[in-house]
């Protein structure tokens, strides 16, 4: 379970980076605003540690600025989370997708508000959520 649960971490920091990027640019009000959910409501959601014994939950901001600084495209990003949700349903109840559309949501509207190519972005979102 904890190698799934620091696995769904990582492809939720791939998610919220997809969300981040979907207009091409990558700004700090969105990596702020992801650090303050992680923070707020993704610590508290299991007891999982990763190799350090830090809160699992900590490797969404790390994914997310390792693609920040590679800058993978959000297309791709976006498509490798979907594949791991696809083979990892049971890791997706009704909590968790509930704080993810939570999450993207504000990613989305934490640089004046969400734009259209971020709207896409959470059209894909709600259809694999769903």
């Amino acid at each position: 379970m904890e190698t799934s649960s620091n696995h769904l971490y990582q492809n939720l920091g791939k998610l919220f980076f997809a969300v981040a990027a979907a207009d091409n640019e990558v700004r700090d009000e969105e990596f702020n605003a992801l650090s303050n959910l992680v923070v707020s409501h993704w610590r508290d959601l299991d007891d999982v540690k990763d190799d350090f014994g830090t809160d699992a939950s900590y490797q969404i901001e790390i994914v997310f600025e390792w693609l920040k600084e590679q800058f993978l495209d959000a297309e791709t990003c976006f498509q490798q989370f979907a594949d791991f949700k696809s083979d990892h349903e049971s890791l997706f109840n009704s909590k968790i997708n509930r704080t993810i559309w939570r999450t993207v949501l504000t990613i989305a509207d934490s640089f004046h508000g969400t734009n259209k190519d971020e709207r896409a972005m959470l059209d894909k979102i709600k259809q694999i959520l769903h």
